[in-house]
């Protein structure tokens, strides 16, 4: 290995502006890794993404523990378009896997839930497959009422566990911990769970950036005056000098509170710290558009540009929201919001409206494989991007068979194009598996009856 001095990745070009100082972000270079890293094209810290598309898949004689076909289910028609036939490595893409067969994603079938649950309503597949897909545990119980669809989480979604473990920014935490994104306006409701998949915790919801223009001026817009922003820094740190002495006053429910609070603060304290670092995007910001595969492409566009830039390791992105009542009216067959036409068992419908979003998913993938975030390696490459949905059939809310796809290697950590099925298994265990592909040393995962040691370790490189 040469004994050249590296360039710390997170280096800057530094000069000055007439409204304050300012710093720009510099590419990866190949001056930043030693050349074991490069050849071994394992050179750095790995991406974490979510992506959540609604309302699962078309329901298919595996979705139902019954021997019995449901009242309806036609032998002829409803066949399983998503689970392929073969085990193991090179499996052949089924009709809804198709979209993602260039970049050959791991496919986990036949998980389930495994939490306990306190209420008959909590089983709903929106709401239970939800909070497992996205946290490994059940509903909340505090505050769940069924009828009003009022709901929230017991801890933080997956996103914010891995963009707050200690191990995951042990190198230094970048200008955002993660970025929350979303695509369809449509909701279910306009309140609560509905409108989000990134959770801090009970009735804390991230809400999802919405605007190619909003998403551009986070990443890429012109810093702001230093001197303002510095001093803006330094009256946060004025308010926390009392921090310890008000907190000891305090009960320790609201001590909870505080402690919530002020790590808040330390956030906006830190970005603002971080924000006259500039990122180097497009010239201007890309426009709306009420399509949904030109709007994954457009925000995709600035997400790939900002991991490229080092602005953040942690994202999610949120296609379409829970229960989605979006409106697919560019499919010839669709002529209801897509809950209207999963509770009306029109299968053709659901199948097209799931094959489109997985053709969104497939763009993203594009999108992340079309920059590199280090010499020869894609910020696809980099990433363990794990999708999902709430349920495993959108019909009956079934909670059996829920869909998981991993994307991606970590940098290396993880091979690809593998189906591995375990009937009944635990949706836990696709969680363990990623939380250690990211090289996070985590014992166990889950909560309430779904903790598991386990993982599927066959997908680990050099396994």
């Amino acid at each position: 290995m040469s004994s050249r001095r590296l360039l710390p990745r997170r280096s800057f070009l530094r000069g000055a502006l007439a409204t304050g100082s300012v710093a720009l972000a510099l590419p990866p270079l190949e001056a930043m890794y030693d050349s074991r890293a490069l050849a071994g094209g394992a050179a750095g810290e790995p991406i974490f993404g979510v992506f959540f598309w609604a309302n699962g898949l078309p329901w298919n004689p595996k979705h139902t523990a019954s021997a019995v076909p449901d009242p309806g289910f036609d032998p002829g028609t409803n066949v399983d378009l998503w689970t392929p036939s073969e085990q193991g490595a090179s499996y052949t893409p089924t009709y809804l896997l198709e979209p993602l067969a260039a970049h050959a994603p791991n496919v986990l079938s036949g998980l389930e839930p495994k939490t306990n649950w306190v209420t008959g309503g909590e089983t709903d597949g929106h709401m239970r497959g939800f909070m497992v897909a996205l946290t490994s545990d059940r509903v909340n119980p505090n505050g769940f009422y069924h009828n009003s669809h009022t709901l929230t989480s017991e801890r933080e979604s997956l996103d914010q566990y891995v963009a707050k473990h200690p191990e995951f920014y042990a190198s230094g935490v970048p200008r955002f911990r993660s970025l929350v994104l979303g695509v369809s306006p449509s909701r279910f409701h306009a309140y609560g769970h509905w409108n989000s998949i990134s959770y801090n915790g009970p009735n804390s919801l991230n809400p999802p950036i919405m605007d190619p223009a909003q998403l551009f001026n986070l990443l890429f817009a012109p810093p702001g005056d230093a001197t303002l922003l510095e001093r803006r820094a330094r009256v946060l740190d004025a308010v926390l000098d009392d921090y310890h002495d008000v907190r000891a006053r305090l009960g320790a429910s609201d001590k909870a509170r505080l402690d919530a609070h002020v790590e808040h603060i330390d956030e906006v304290q830190r970005r603002l710290e971080l924000s006259t670092q500039a990122c180097e995007g497009p010239a201007q910001a890309p426009g709306s558009s009420a399509d949904l595969l030109v709007q994954t492409a457009n925000m995709a566009d600035l997400l790939a540009l900002g991991l490229k830039c080092g602005v953040t390791r942690v994202f999610s992105f949120m296609l379409t929201s829970p229960a989605t009542t979006h409106l697919f009216s560019n499919i010839p067959n669709v002529v209801n919001d897509m809950h209207t036409t999963c509770h009306a068992g029109q299968w053709g419908a659901v199948r097209d409206i799931t094959r489109y979003q997985m053709q969104a998913l497939a763009v993203l993938m594009d999108k992340l494989a079309a920059v590199e975030v280090a010499p020869g390696v894609s910020a696809l490459d980099a990433s363990l991007l794990y999708a999902t949905s709430e349920y495993g059939e959108g019909w009956k809310h079934g909670v059996q068979e829920m869909p998981v796809l991993l994307a991606g290697t970590a940098h290396g950590r993880l091979k690809t194009g593998h189906h591995l099925r375990e009937q009944g298994g635990n949706m836990a265990k696709a969680h363990v598996t990623i939380l250690r592909g990211l090289g996070l040393d985590v014992p166990s995962y889950g909560f309430h009856d779904s903790e598991t040691f386990e993982d599927f370790s066959t997908l680990y490189a050099g396994v």
